[in-house]
């Protein structure tokens, strides 16, 4: 009987738990980010040096992106979805370490990720617009929209899954057919295509998690609120 193709060998057992490989890896990205974070933070000054200053503009874009997309505050999204794009961006980027295969070409870790931004939504949703007011949104534009938009649900966060999986799992079987057969500088270019194509799946992801949630909020296409204007002093009577 042949073996699944997406069957994993296991590193070890954690009591009754088997340990995978891409769990592991996902460990290890975790513990690298959470580590790096925290160093960084304890170094913030009033001046920023180099470091401080690229990781400010990554947090203004992430800012930007969420304030473009929904229109609305980004402080209450930007600690998901900027996390969701490092992680997503770090694990594509493991296959560039030898022997490391990434966690996110396995179907486990992306319907993981998947069910974060699931959860997620309903969370804002129901944080933005109350139980009965998030409900509601299900029977728009009609009553009678309601089974396709608890399929859109469904079917919106597959091919998050779907999309994450299918582009990771096709560029690590390229770079190992070719480094097989071509030996190993002829793959470089196509690593160098690899890291393109992970940074563009990272992205895809999160602007899709923060159309998602802004679609859960009524914050997608919301038009911007208007800036405010100082208040100008009345002039007395005498003046």
């Amino acid at each position: 009987m042949m073996d699944s193709p997406l069957a994993m060998d296991v590193a070890f057992h954690l009591g009754p738990v088997p340990i995978t490989p891409p769990v592991l890896v996902t460990w290890a990205i975790m513990l690298v980010l959470g580590l790096g974070a925290i160093v960084v933070s304890r170094r913030l000054a009033l001046r920023p040096g180099t470091l401080q200053t690229v990781l400010e503009m990554a947090v203004e874009a992430v800012d930007d992106q969420v304030r473009g997309t929904m229109q609305a505050d980004p402080a209450p999204y930007r600690a998901l979805i900027g996390t969701l794009f490092l992680f997503i961006l770090a694990a594509n980027w493991s296959s560039l370490i030898p022997g490391v295969e990434p966690p996110t070409a396995h179907l486990e870790t992306d319907a993981a990720l998947a069910g974060i931004v699931f959860a997620a939504t309903i969370w804002f949703g129901i944080r933005a617009q109350g139980v009965t007011g998030w409900l509601k949104t299900f029977a728009e534009p009609s009553w009678a929209m309601i089974p396709l938009n608890l399929v859109e649900q469904v079917t919106r966060n597959v091919s998050l899954v779907l999309r994450l999986f299918g582009n990771v799992m096709s560029g690590v079987f390229v770079i190992g057919i070719v480094l097989s057969l071509a030996g190993l500088l002829v793959p470089i270019p196509l690593m160098a295509l690899d890291m393109l194509t992970g940074a563009v799946q990272a992205y895809i992801f999160a602007v899709l998690a923060t159309v998602f949630i802004g679609s859960a909020t009524g914050a997608e296409g919301a038009p911007p609120a208007p800036p405010e204007t100082p208040a100008q002093p009345q002039k007395g009577k005498g003046s």
